[in-house]
C-alpha cells in the first residue's frame, strides 16, 4: 500500500497513520503519497452514480491501508462524519435558468456551516480512531483564519483522544467564526485570541511551525494539527470534486472548470490532486481576494509574501498559502530536494522565482484572478437581486472569477464555483453588500449562530509575541507536566 514521505525529503517514509497523527513532518515538510493513485476511465464510468459517502469510499480506499483500517471500519468513519450535515444531498447543487452551465456547489451544510466540515469530521475521527488502538492522546494546536477553528473545535468537543487548541487572530474573525469556538462547553477545547497579528493567520502560522519544527518539543506536549497542512484534509477534498465532476458534466469525460476561492490552497490542491488521479477537469480558477500570492505567482511566477490586506473574504486572507509546497512538489519533476531548496530560499528572502520549466508546468490547466472587495460586494447583492440566492463573500469571490475568466476558459463547458461557507456567518458583510442597516433576509439567518449568542463563552487571550511560550505552558499544565 502507499506509503507517505515529506515534500522536503528528510525522513524515511511512513504508513498512513502516522502521516495523519504526525500532521506536518519531523523535518518540516508537507506528508505526500509515494505514488498517486489512478482512476480508469472505467471506474468513473461505475462511481459515476454513486451518493457522496459511497464514492469517499471508494476514493479513500485508495488512499488508506486496510490494515491500518479495514474496510468494515473505514465504512462507518464516513458515514458518522457526515452524519451532523443537515441537508439529505450533503453538497446540493444550484443553477439558475439563464444560464444552464452554471453553477454552485454548497460546501457548507455541515455542523459549523463550512466546507471544512467535509473533511474535517473525517480526520478527527480518524485520529481518535487510530488513538484509542494506541491509548495514546494528541494536543492539536492549529491556526484558522476563521473557519478551521471552528470546524476542528467542533468536531474535537469531547473527543477523550485529543485537546484542541484553536489559534485565532483576535479582531479579525467574524464574531459567529469566534462564538462557534468560545460557546463549546466541552473541557477539550481551548480557543486563544491572539492581539497583535498583522499578517493575521500568517502570523500564526509561522508560531504552529515554529512549534512542531521542535521534535523534541512535539513530542513532549504530543502535538499535532488538523490545518490542512495535514495530509488527511487534502486527501478528503479530492472527494468533493469528483462528485462536483459527476454532478455537472454531461458525459463522464466531458471537460468541467471549477472556480475555487483560494487562500491556504489545500482545497485547489485537492482538486488538482482529483485530476492527476484521472478526473478530467480541463482547467481550475484560483479566485483569490486581494491578498493575490496564488495570482501574483500564477501570473508571474513569482512566489511572495507581501503584507496583508484585511477584506470582506476574510477566510482567504492568507499571504503564505502553505499548501502551494505540496502542490509545487506534485508538479515537479525534482522531487523533494528541489522543493526543500525553494522552501529555504523562501524562508530567507521572503520570495521564490519559480524556473521556467516550473512555471510552466503550475500553469497548465490553471487560470488566476484577484478580485477585489468592491466586485465582492457587487456580486453578492446583483446575485441576491435576480435570483434571490444569498452568496457569502468567498463564494462571492469564486462566483465573481468564474464570470470573468469563464470566456477564456471554453463559454460552453460547464463552470462549478464552490461555495464554502453559509453567508449567516457574516452578517456584517451582507449587509454592507445589500445596503441593509438592520434587516437579515432569511437566508442570512442560522439557527445554530443565533442560539449561539445566548450562550457563555471562554476563551484565552495572549499577544504574539507572547505566543509560544503561552501556548507551551498551557499544554503542560493541561498534562500535569
Amino acid at each position: 500500500m502507499i506509503k507517505y514521505t515529506s515534500t522536503r525529503g528528510g525522513i524515511s517514509p511512513v504508513g498512513f497513520d502516522e502521516a495523519v497523527l504526525q500532521g506536518l513532518a519531523d523535518d518540516g515538510g508537507l506528508f505526500v503519497p509515494e505514488i498517486i493513485p489512478t482512476i480508469s476511465a472505467k471506474q468513473l464510468q461505475q462511481w459515476s452514480t454513486l451518493n457522496y459517502t459511497s464514492l469517499a469510499y471508494e476514493i479513500l480506499s485508495l488512499f488508506v491501508d486496510p490494515q491500518i483500517i479495514p474496510s468494515e471500519e473505514l465504512k462507518p468513519l464516513l458515514r458518522e462524519s457526515f452524519s451532523g450535515f443537515e441537508h439529505p444531498a450533503l453538497m446540493p447543487f444550484i443553477s439558475f435558468d439563464d444560464n444552464p452551465h452554471f453553477y454552485i456547489m454548497e460546501l457548507f451544510h455541515g455542523p459549523t456551516l463550512s466546507f471544512k466540515d467535509i473533511a474535517m469530521g473525517f480526520l478527527v475521527r480518524t485520529m481518535d480512531y487510530l488513538l484509542k488502538k494506541r491509548n495514546q492522546h494528541l494536543n492539536l494546536i492549529l491556526a484558522t483564519t476563521g473557519d478551521t477553528g471552528p470546524a476542528a473545535a467542533n468536531a474535537s468537543a469531547g473527543q477523550k483522544t485529543l485537546d484542541c487548541w484553536p489559534l485565532f487572530p483576535a479582531g479579525m474573525i467574524s464574531c459567529e467564526q469566534e462564538q462557534q469556538m468560545t460557546t463549546l462547553k466541552e473541557k477539550n477545547i481551548h480557543p486563544i485570541a491572539v492581539n497583535h497579528c498583522f499578517d493575521g493567520g500568517d502570523d500564526l502560522d509561522i508560531v504552529v511551525a515554529r512549534m512542531f519544527s521542535d521534535t523534541k518539543r512535539k513530542k513532549e506536549l504530543k502535538l499535532s494539527s488538523v490545518n490542512s497542512i495535514n495530509w488527511c484534509r487534502v486527501m478528503v477534498q479530492t472527494v468533493h470534486y469528483v462528485y462536483g465532476y459527476f454532478r455537472a458534466c454531461k458525459h463522464v469525460g466531458d471537460p468541467v472548470v471549477f472556480s475555487v476561492p483560494s487562500g491556504a490552497f489545500g482545497n485547489l490542491c485537492a482538486g488538482d490532486l482529483a485530476r492527476k488521479m484521472g478526473v478530467p477537469i480541463s482547467t481550475f480558477i484560483c479566485a483569490n481576494n486581494e491578498n493575490r500570492t496564488l495570482h501574483t505567482t500564477f501570473s508571474t511566477g513569482l512566489f511572495k509574501k507581501r503584507d496583508l490586506i484585511e477584506t470582506v473574504s476574510s477566510a482567504i486572507d492568507i499571504v503564505v498559502p502553505y499548501n502551494f509546497w505540496r502542490f509545487l512538489f506534485f508538479n515537479t519533476n525534482s522531487g523533494s530536494a528541489k522543493i526543500s531548496t525553494m522552501m529555504k530560499t523562501f524562508q530567507d528572502k521572503g520570495e521564490v522565482q519559480l524556473d521556467p520549466e516550473t512555471y510552466k508546468s503550475v500553469r497548465n490547466g490553471f487560470k488566476s484572478i484577484a478580485i477585489s472587495d468592491e466586485a465582492t460586494l457587487l456580486t453578492i447583492k446583483e446575485t441576491f437581486e435576480k435570483y434571490n440566492y444569498l452568496l457569502d463573500p468567498h463564494g462571492a469571490v469564486a462566483v465573481t472569477a468564474a464570470k470573468l475568466l469563464h470566456q477564456d476558459v471554453v463559454n460552453d463547458v460547464p463552470v462549478v464555483c464552490l461555495a464554502t461557507a453559509h453567508p449567516a456567518k457574516f452578517p456584517t458583510i451582507t449587509r454592507k453588500a445589500l445596503g441593509s442597516q438592520n434587516e437579515l433576509p432569511p437566508q442570512g439567518v442560522h439557527h445554530t449562530l443565533e442560539s449561539a449568542k445566548s450562550l457563555p463563552e471562554k476563551k484565552l487571550t495572549c499577544d504574539l509575541e507572547n505566543l509560544e511560550l503561552f501556548l507551551s505552558t498551557q499544554i503542560k499544565e493541561s498534562l500535569n507536566l
